[in-house]
């Protein structure tokens, strides 16, 4: 298994699949809002280090990824802060440590690049709070969600 950092326009033809399987897992109101991501404002913050893309790869087959935002606290101007956007592992791919392995990558860069905190948010129905718990992640926040489109 192999962890990389990589740009988003290098695999964003890649991942697609990836994406696919990951939103059918996990997104709510699928049949109002449809996987459709900004590809260009990815790339762009991508571009700018703003985002980062941490990629596991089984024998160079994309089967994982932890995309991150990393921004001065609005609250705590001395720190940045990375909150997770998106992370999945494939299923067949997450006996063997792959997710504990890619979050762990992605802590030594952030921590690098001067990242004070973390936030890694997970479904209610889709948890893997227990592994976040063994990496010394605390439970800190709720979130709520309501949908309000037509």
């Amino acid at each position: 298994m192999e962890f990389t950092i990589e740009k988003v326009a290098d695999f964003k033809d890649e991942i697609q699949p990836l994406l696919e399987m990951h939103w059918e897992q996990i997104a709510l109101n699928k049949d109002k809002i449809k996987l459709n991501p900004a590809w260009d404002q990815y790339i762009t913050l991508n571009e700018n280090n703003v985002l980062f893309a941490y990629i596991a790869r089984d024998k160079g087959i994309l089967v994982g990824y932890f995309i991150v935002i990393v921004m001065d606290s609005l609250h705590y101007v001395d720190h940045k802060f990375a909150t997770c956007d998106i992370i999945f592992v494939h299923p067949d791919h997450r006996k063997g440590m792959v997710g504990y392995k890619l979050i762990r990558f992605a802590e030594e860069h952030l921590k690098k690049i001067g990242v004070s905190c973390i936030h890694i948010n997970t479904k209610i129905h889709a948890p893997f709070d227990k592994l976040l718990e063994k990496m010394q992640y605390n439970c800190i926040e709720r979130i709520f969600s309501k949908y309000i489109g037509k």
